[in-house]
């Protein structure tokens, strides 16, 4: 969806993209994706929320340039992404990506190094993002002493480094309690109003999209598309005591009322394989 009144300049774009995954064996084509259009302003906090299977990290891949778009065009900065992660994107993934043979240090700096930057630097970069991350105390400590929202956190730190100006994040709190989620959020708000980042959330929490960003949108049951934008008018200088607003419940009312028949749809498209072999 395009929005020619973002309060800043267009940062990143999708212009009539679509993404279709080619017939293999005996199962038929399947139109993942699309079309989709967004503009996502420079420094904006945007959300993604929809229906299991409605093309959420799909989108956000395609967007990064792990996967290409069957048609339509993507840009960065004025420039095309296409087939590899662009310089100045950083990624964030749910699945817990630390490598366990490594410390908490030497996770944070694993990006830096394979790039070949200079060891001061890379001490530099990584003193100040665990710190940043209340990861400090932890350098020396190697992931499986860690709970997991440390050990996002640490992911989070091996973005951080890399100085990226577009943070894409799929779903990167998705195994975590609800109150650690709500702490997490905190941080990532802090992270985004800190680096001034562009950040892109990919959740399937309605709170949580509505706590953190600026705009959210919601997508359709599978070919994924926008059927909403939600402005939540938030300040900058936002925390988790939002949730306590009325607009709060207000923003997380509309967003299920778009999305609750999306989601009978997708119920329903994940029953029909099941049915058919009864």
């Amino acid at each position: 969806m395009k929005n020619s009144s973002l309060p800043h300049e267009v940062h990143a774009q999708v212009a009539g993209v679509t993404r279709i995954y080619p017939a293999t064996g005996h199962h038929p084509p399947v139109h993942a994706l699309g079309p989709i259009d967004l503009e996502l302003g420079k420094g904006e906090f945007f959300a993604v929320v929809g229906p299991s299977g409605c093309g959420k990290s799909t989108f956000l891949e395609v967007l990064a340039g792990l996967q290409k778009a069957t048609a339509g065009l993507v840009t960065f900065e004025g420039k095309a992404v296409s087939g590899e992660v662009a310089d100045g994107i950083g990624v964030v993934f749910q699945e817990d990506a630390s490598f366990p043979w490594l410390t908490v240090a030497d996770n944070a700096a694993f990006g830096l190094r394979r790039n070949g930057i200079a060891e001061a630097e890379v001490r530099r970069r990584v003193d100040d993002a665990l710190a940043f991350m209340g990861l400090k105390d932890f350098a020396r400590a190697y992931p499986s002493q860690l709970s997991g929202g440390m050990r996002q956190r640490v992911c989070i730190a091996r973005t951080l480094v890399l100085q990226p100006r577009l943070i894409l994040l799929d779903e990167p709190f998705g195994a975590l309690d609800a109150q650690t989620r709500l702490l997490m959020g905190d941080e990532v708000l802090n992270l985004w109003r800190r680096t001034g980042a562009t950040v892109l959330l990919i959740t399937h929490a309605l709170d949580e999209a509505a706590m953190l960003a600026d705009r959210i949108g919601a997508m359709s049951a599978r070919p994924g598309r926008f059927i909403d934008v939600v402005k939540t008018g938030w300040p900058r200088e936002r925390d988790s005591t939002i949730v306590a607003e009325t607009a709060f419940g207000e923003i997380t009312a509309r967003l299920w009322e778009r999305l609750r028949g999306e989601s009978l749809k997708a119920l329903g498209h994940a029953a029909m394989p099941a049915m058919a072999a009864e």
